[in-house]
């Protein structure tokens, strides 16, 4: 993104409250300067603090989908909204980590959820997030392909994920959130 953000992500010093939430919204340890995203939302304090929960759940321990699945959700759900900035941070901070290779992370941005890199509870993952993006709903045979995959409660735990990273997209794109220096671009498509 070239053009300067349209909400500034606040700055040092910053205030008790805002230090004491965004120390919240960053790994705990983390040495790493917190995030545009969550500085920007931290303009509206309120907000920011009713969302961390969900997001800390999505991303959680206690979570019910298998880490690497919810990243499949995520980048794929980041990708299908342009979300550059939310799909270079979560491919370095975990995507990355948890074993997501280069052929599947062009993929989330360029393929398809029939692409070869996938197996088929990451393809149903990378479908789910196409037909949620594209329609809002799930179709009769994904949702037979999924429930053969999947728990229900973890279905829906991959609904919620794709819902709320939308909203994080809207939020990214929207206010101008410029790219961590160290985040991924995303990756061109082949030749």
């Amino acid at each position: 993104m070239s053009h300067d953000p349209r909400i500034q992500p606040l700055q040092e010093p910053y205030s008790e409250d805002v230090a004491t939430m965004l120390a919240k919204w960053m790994p705990p340890g983390s040495a790493v300067e917190p995030l545009r995203l969550f500085r920007t939302l931290a303009v509206h304090e309120q907000l920011s603090s009713r969302m961390r929960p969900l997001g800390a759940g999505i991303l959680g321990p206690r979570a019910l989908v298998e880490p690497l699945l919810r990243e499949v959700m995520i980048a794929r759900t980041c990708a299908l909204t342009g979300a550059s900035y939310e799909w270079g941070v979560h491919a370095v901070a975990f995507a990355r980590p948890l074993g997501l290779d280069d052929e599947q992370l062009r993929s989330t941005v360029h393929g398809t959820p029939g692409d070869p890199c996938w197996d088929e509870r990451q393809g149903a993952v990378m479908s789910l997030a196409d037909e949620l993006h594209h329609t809002s709903t799930i179709s009769d045979p994904l949702w037979e392909r999924l429930r053969r995959s999947f728990e229900e409660a973890e279905v829906l735990e991959l609904i919620v994920t794709c819902g709320y990273y939308h909203v994080i997209a809207y939020v990214c794109n929207g206010a101008g959130v410029q790219q961590e220096e160290w985040a991924e671009p995303f990756p061109p498509p082949r030749a």
